[in-house]
């Protein structure tokens, strides 16, 4: 990093300082792997693209949660692909721009290589991170605020180490496809139920979640995926909470440049308060 920029943890709080032509980017929900292999590669060079125009100007870049549709860290494997996105994220990093991981519920599974091999943090559960004089609360938000109870229950059992000991003994032949069948079968339950439209604030967990947070602790900004739903929701006159959407069908993301958060589509718009 430069003598003018720093990314710290101070108490379990993370510290970003920005100069003024630096900015923080935040993006979630690849999902690189579905629906196939092709059109996963396509979203993946579009990915790398969009990395490429922005790492000029990145004082940091948080990918947060399911970057990958599925991911397990077997002792000496890792999922097959995704070639690209690895060689450009270690590529920024080789130029010392930070980036940090999240976990999130289709990649839940992810444990050390990141770290281990490129020096990338990564995040079970959402962190605290100041930017200049404004505090975030970032994470994927899967298991959050009211309801989704069954999700709650599973996630439990998922991030057992009795179900990833189990898990491991399977071939990753066999593993991999079970959890690309469960992916798929959950994808069209949420389709049916069409999960992804907007159904009003009072019914948006993860804003009811910042909203209860919020009444105890403050932050400016409160920065989610999970949702598959760009989303701009003040919760009072000074904190609002922000969903990343996704990168399947759209291309959000949420960009700060130290004074002002703004989420947009990759072709450059913002988007306007809901």
């Amino acid at each position: 990093m430069s003598s003018n920029q720093s990314a710290t943890n101070l108490d379990n709080k993370m510290k970003i300082s920005l100069n003024p032509s630096q900015k923080v980017y935040f993006v979630s929900d690849f999902h690189l792997g579905t629906p196939d292999d092709q059109s996963s590669r396509k979203r993946e060079e579009k990915i790398v693209k969009w990395l490429g125009e922005i790492e000029a100007d990145a004082a940091a870049v948080f990918f947060v949660g399911d970057i990958f549709d599925f991911w397990f860290e077997y002792e000496k494997v890792i999922p097959k692909g995704f070639f690209r996105f690895f060689a450009k994220i270690t590529m920024m990093r080789t130029k010392g721009i930070p980036l940090f991981f999240f976990t999130g519920n289709h990649d839940l599974w992810m444990k050390d290589y990141f770290s281990e091999e490129l020096g990338i943090p990564v995040f079970h559960h959402p962190q605290e991170i100041q930017i200049n004089q404004k505090r975030f609360l970032v994470g994927h938000g899967d298991g959050l605020g009211p309801g989704d109870n069954k999700y709650k229950l599973l996630k439990k059992f998922f991030t057992s180490s009795a179900c990833k000991w189990m898990f491991k003994w399977l071939h990753p032949d066999i593993g991999i496809a079970i959890a690309q069948a469960w992916s798929k079968d959950s994808r069209l339950t949420n389709e049916l139920k069409k999960e992804d439209e907007f159904k009003g604030q009072e019914h948006e967990w993860l804003f009811q979640y910042s909203k209860e947070i919020e009444s105890k602790i403050h932050f400016d900004y409160y920065v989610f995926g999970h949702r598959h739903l760009p989303l701009n929701l003040p919760i009072n006159s000074s904190s609002v909470y922000f969903n990343l959407g996704e990168w399947v069908n759209q291309c959000y993301y949420g960009e700060f440049d130290g004074v002002s958060f703004q989420l947009k589509q990759y072709n450059g718009y913002a988007i306007k308060a809901n």
